[in-house]
């Protein structure tokens, strides 16, 4: 059975300005997996447009992302995405993993590069059998079947390209060779979005009007998000740094509770005005816990329930 599309699902009935999507990541233990499922079943109770599930780096995670994913398709309500890398596997093996995601009823795909194991920011190595691009993946999953595929943007740039130009026509490319929608990286400049967006169109105005989603990480850890873009190649800007390193005080450990809440005002005002420049949806980096997501939407008047 073939899935909605999150292009259709976009546009079905939804609580609150816009809908929200959710994302999450393997577990990597049996008590983490438990905390997983805890979570999605807080989310499934808020009716996300859909939920993505990601892909180790270098297929780290290839077995237990399609299980996870698998059942997500099975045994919940809620409609998920599976990520699906390039890097470190030949054709042959990403025909099998996107085959194995089709017996499971799972059409909906985000074709991505991926980054290489161990550092993120390190090297790129094609598999001598593999592909070198994420727009070749977006070509093999149509020629493979009836797939809804979904594809990476990046505010800022990728840290790989050349320059913001360069980053636009790689994603324009994507969208032409038949990706239906974008979800960006996680940035906390909301001008960084606008201008990717504002390039897209330039570039070519129909692969513009496809949904431009953005990435939304509600911040609670400052030193965990100072590593995070880091591995990322994003930048934290000065005005955000400041107002978090405020609220974590001078001391050896930072106030964690003051850093919350700050991160949590920052996700809802970067929100507020993506929904205020007419996002089609905004998509949450979960980090597979439920309560900051869901205070954001509290805030914005898109949850109905207390997590």
């Amino acid at each position: 059975m073939t899935q909605s599309s999150i292009v259709k699902r976009l546009t079905e009935p939804h609580a609150g300005p816009v809908p929200f999507s959710v994302e999450f990541f393997p577990p990597r233990d049996e008590q983490a997996e438990e905390r997983l499922w805890r979570t999605v079943r807080i989310f499934e109770r808020m009716n996300p447009a859909f939920v993505s599930m990601t892909y180790g780096a270098g297929g780290t995670t290839r077995d237990r992302t399609l299980r996870i994913t698998g059942q997500l398709a099975r045994e919940t309500t809620l409609l998920p995405v599976a990520h699906l890398t390039a890097v470190g596997h030949s054709i042959e093996e990403l025909r099998s993993m996107a085959g194995g995601y089709a017996d499971q009823g799972i059409t909906n795909i985000l074709a991505l590069r991926g980054d290489p194991p161990g550092d993120p920011l390190g090297d790129w190595v094609k598999h001598p059998e593999g592909l070198e691009y994420a727009e070749q993946l977006v070509r093999l999953l149509q020629d493979l079947g009836d797939f809804n595929i979904g594809v990476a943007s990046f505010p800022e740039g990728h840290h790989r390209a050349p320059d913001l130009d360069h980053d636009t026509k790689y994603l324009v490319s994507k969208l032409r060779a038949g990706a239906q929608y974008s979800i960006t990286q996680m940035f906390f400049d909301v001008e960084h979005f606008l201008r990717l967006r504002d390039r897209v169109n330039a570039a070519d105005p129909e692969q513009g009007a496809k949904p431009l989603i953005p990435g939304i990480m509600p911040i609670t850890s400052l030193a965990s998000v100072r590593r995070m873009v880091e591995l990322s190649g994003s930048v934290l800007p000065a005005d955000v740094e400041k107002r978090l390193s405020d609220a974590a005080g001078d001391g050896p450990d930072e106030n964690r509770e003051s850093v919350r809440a700050v991160g949590i005002d920052l996700a809802t005002e970067m929100a507020q005005r993506l929904i205020d420049e007419g996002v089609p949806c905004l998509h949450f980096c979960s980090l597979n816990f439920a309560k900051a997501t869901s205070e954001v939407l509290e805030r914005l008047g898109m949850n109905s329930i207390a997590a």
